[in-house]
Parts: structure tokens; C-alpha cells; sequence
């Protein structure tokens, strides 16, 4: 049975692009497809390893050194075991899924590419996995890209320190200020100290209570500015990388 490097290689990229695009979809991290595509071609090059004379214990940190380079290529160092992980996990599957299916019908194989009279498999799962995978990026890509559209640069000032985050406006934040009937921001810190806390009543489906909170002379949110402003603290973290959670009321409220 003849192997041609060039079918081999272009299965191997093919296989380490859907590998990083799925480890990007599973931990969100929102790669852009350029540094997948070239993580990919770093992994897709790793094939020119059989024409070089190693030993099992030098090709298996070969590998590991190829896959480190993948991650750090495509997603960069910021998490980078966790990203090691997921990419030998989701290959764990990938491989155990492509065993399995030579078990069952009988396929030879070389390496990790299963033919079948000449005919490859792993073509096959190729043409099955790439259109789901797409779908599933380019959804969290435009999830993302709505989300990103509703996060603004926050700042304000207290005790004479000035506090810049990054603030999301969630329709959700229905907390108002019972006494003077202000919209209520919500800020997670917990390095934060409030000094002479005002308590603000909130009230959820499952949950009620009281929030400690503050006020401020003005708050920037990019380039407009609001006075007055009641910032409450909160104990649970929001959408990551998120502070403060702008309640859609003050969209009313700018002041030029």
C-alpha cells in the first residue's frame, strides 16, 4: 500500500485545525482562525518526524514540544497547561473514535490514517466533523462579537482613588434604589471597601437580601459622564473579565 506525504500531511493539518478550533469553541477563547490556521500548519509539519531517526522516548517529547508550540501559537502562554490539556483530551477522543471505527469495519492502517481498499476514513470523519465544528465557531464567534458590542470602559473616582473596569449593560439589573429611584450599578471587588455603606434592598427568584453600596460624583463609561451614581457591591463574579454590570436605564442618562 503506498502512503503519499502530501495526502498524509494535509490529513494531519486538517485534523490539528478542527483539534485547535474545537479546544478554542470548549474554553471560549475566541482565537482568531489566522493563528489556528498557522498553530495547525506547525502540528501538520510534525509528520516529517518519521523521516527522522529518533528513538520512542526522543519522538515522544518531540511531540510534546510540537504541541506546546500549537497552544502558545494559537492562544498564547495566558492558560497554557489547561489548553495542553483540553488539545490531549478532545485528541484522546478523536483518536479513540478513529480505533474504534477501524475495529468495527475491518480497516489497515498507518499510523493514525485508516484506508480501506485504498479508500481513507479518515477523509471521512473530515468531511463530517468540519461543517459541525464551523458551526459551532462561527457562532460563538458571533455570540462573542454581541457581547464584546455591549462592554463599555468604566471609571470613577472614590476616596480620592480612581477605579477604571470593564463594565457589560445587562437588560437583567432591575436593582433601583428605593429612596431616591436611581438605577443601581453592581460591582464585583473584593478588594473593595466601602467606607459608611448605604444598604440597597434587592430581590431575586430565588434570593433577597441587602446590598452594600456606595455613592460617586461621576462615572465615565467610555467617553460619556454620569453624576450621581449609586455603585452597589456584589459577592459573585459575572461574565469573565466582567467588574461592573451597567444598568440599562443610565443609557438615558448621559450628559454631554
Amino acid at each position: 500500500m503506498k502512503i503519499y506525504i502530501d495526502i498524509v500531511f494535509m490529513i494531519n493539518f486538517m485534523f490539528d485545525f478542527l483539534l485547535l478550533l474545537t479546544v478554542n469553541i470548549v474554553l471560549k477563547r475566541n482565537a482568531k482562525l489566522k493563528r489556528i490556521f498557522i498553530g495547525s500548519l506547525i502540528g501538520g509539519l510534525s509528520i516529517f518526524l518519521l523521516f527522522i531517526n529518533l528513538n520512542s522516548l526522543g519522538l515522544f517529547l518531540f511531540k510534546i514540544i510540537i504541541s506546546v508550540l500549537m497552544i502558545i501559537i494559537t492562544f498564547g502562554r495566558n492558560n497554557l497547561f489547561k489548553n495542553i490539556v483540553y488539545l490531549y483530551f478532545i485528541s484522546i477522543i478523536l483518536g479513540g473514535f478513529l480505533y474504534y471505527l477501524n475495529m468495527e469495519f475491518s480497516y489497515k492502517n498507518s499510523g493514525l490514517v485508516f484506508f480501506h481498499n485504498g479508500f481513507s476514513i479518515n477523509f471521512i470523519l473530515l468531511i463530517i466533523l468540519s461543517p459541525i465544528v464551523f458551526y459551532l465557531y462561527i457562532k460563538q464567534a458571533k455570540d462573542l462579537k454581541k457581547i464584546n458590542s455591549y462592554q463599555y470602559n468604566v471609571s470613577f473616582t472614590y476616596r480620592r482613588k480612581k477605579y477604571n473596569y470593564l463594565g457589560y449593560i445587562d437588560t437583567g439589573n432591575k436593582v433601583y434604589d428605593p429612596y431616591t429611584h436611581r438605577p443601581v450599578i453592581l460591582l464585583y471587588d473584593k478588594s473593595f471597601n466601602i467606607f459608611n455603606p448605604l444598604y440597597i434592598p434587592y430581590k431575586t427568584i430565588d434570593n433577597n437580601g441587602l446590598l452594600k453600596a456606595f455613592k460617586v460624583d461621576k462615572l465615565y463609561v467610555d467617553d460619556k459622564e454620569y453624576r450621581k451614581v449609586i455603585i452597589a457591591l456584589v459577592d459573585k463574579p459575572f461574565i469573565s473579565g466582567i467588574n461592573i454590570l451597567l444598568h440599562a436605564d443610565y443609557l438615558m442618562w448621559h450628559i454631554s
